[in-house]
């Protein structure tokens, strides 16, 4: 498998034709559109902890490409092919390193545990070691892909089964959930997606996703490409949105990592989105691939939550207005703009984690999980419910 990549969306995050790596430098989205090659493990942690590629999915994708490719490369082929003790012990020694870039996520952990398994398994087989590990990383891209397919089929099903026949429906999603996100479709917006490609859905809010603004960049980003009805909300505004608009059915979101009770870490503001929308008598909803259920985590408690720079709360980046319809000139006006005064502190965790009694169904690509009547927890050892 020489070439793997996403053709279910126009949009396209990671580029992979071995031994080459491309990422779409988010931190220039939307205005510019520019990838950033990533031949070592080095970059590859570089653009995960810069945030230059994020979300649970892709960030794990990324990882295991960046050693793929770094192991392809001319300085190692030849060097690691010859021996399998050597090799095993270079691809160990990385995916640690690479555990570093971010610690919130399960994704990373579980296609690092996955990883390791391979080259274990290769090792006492007597396979050539890196020609394992790299089928096994282009693996996990295709399966990416057809795990978000499946996620939007099942959620567009569920979503849909739950009003009037016929009728289409309103969504409000958070942060960037999509193409962008993973390695195709997406899974929160793949939902999204899914429903607007079968002629259900009438219109999505999203909201700006502060303090990083993965909803007002990216997720208006794939939502223009896409040509989906779509309105930006402010994130504090999301509470008199649903109370002016009874007719928006859902709150559907993602995950980066969910404890085997249900609780969900997501991006940071979904905790409030979910006592939003458990007042005003709307579904929330979680959509995630099972590589994003750590069962080994009884409950959300369990969780470490990333806290990033406050300069991310303190200073926003952004383009000059007059420079975005010259795309020659974009980058030169690229600017960092201090909001609060010199002086000021500020907290700035990057997830939370939402208690399980707040979620109304947790869709993977095995089907739907729903909690029994009167049950404030899921069991996610079970099989999906629907």
């Amino acid at each position: 498998m020489s070439s793997v990549s996403s053709n279910t969306t126009a949009l396209q995050a990671i580029r992979w034709a071995r031994p080459h790596l491309a990422i779409l430098d988010q931190l220039l989205l939307p205005h510019a559109s520019s990838y950033i090659d990533i031949g070592s493990s080095a970059d590859g942690h570089r653009a995960i902890a810069t945030m230059q590629t994020r979300g649970a999915p892709a960030i794990a994708i990324v990882a295991a490409l960046s050693l793929a490719a770094e192991l392809l490369s001319s300085n190692n082929d030849s060097q690691l092919n010859a021996n399998d003790n050597a090799a095993a012990s270079f691809i160990n020694q990385r995916l640690d390193y690479l555990a570093t870039s971010r610690p919130t996520a399960v994704n990373l952990f579980d296609a690092i545990r996955k990883l390791k398994a391979t080259v274990h398994d290769a090792l006492t087989s007597g396979n050539n070691v890196v020609a394992a590990y790299v089928s096994a990383a282009e693996a996990m891209l295709a399966a990416d892909v057809a795990d978000n397919q499946a996620i939007g089929m099942f959620g567009a099903k569920f979503i849909s089964s739950g009003g009037e026949a016929g009728g289409l429906l309103k969504i409000l999603t958070h942060c960037n959930t999509g193409a962008l996100a993973t390695a195709g479709h997406g899974t929160a917006l793949g939902i999204v997606r899914s429903l607007h490609a079968d002629g259900d859905l009438e219109h999505v809010y999203f909201t700006e996703t502060r303090p990083y603004n993965q909803g007002a960049r990216l997720t208006a980003y794939e939502l223009l490409v896409e040509e989906i009805p779509a309105t930006l909300v402010c994130d504090s505004a999301v509470s008199s949105l649903l109370c002016s608009d009874p007719t928006i059915r859902a709150i559907v979101v993602g995950a980066d990592r969910v404890a085997r009770n249900g609780d969900t870490a997501n991006k940071i503001g979904t905790y409030q989105l979910a006592i939003a929308a458990k007042f005003h008598g709307r579904q929330f909803i979680v959509a995630a691939p099972t590589t994003s259920i750590d069962l080994e985590l009884e409950s959300g408690a369990g969780i470490v939550i990333e806290e990033r720079s406050q300069d991310e709360v303190l200073v926003t980046e952004g383009f000059a207005a007059d420079s975005i319809a010259d795309q020659s000139n974009v980058l030169k006006k690229r600017a960092a703009v201090r909001v609060a005064p010199l002086g000021v502190n500020a907290w700035n965790p990057s997830f939370d984690v939402t208690p399980a009694d707040l979620i109304s169904a947790i869709v993977t690509e095995k089907g739907v999980f729903v909690k029994d009547d009167g049950a404030g927890k899921y069991d996610l050892l079970l099989q999906p419910t629907i």
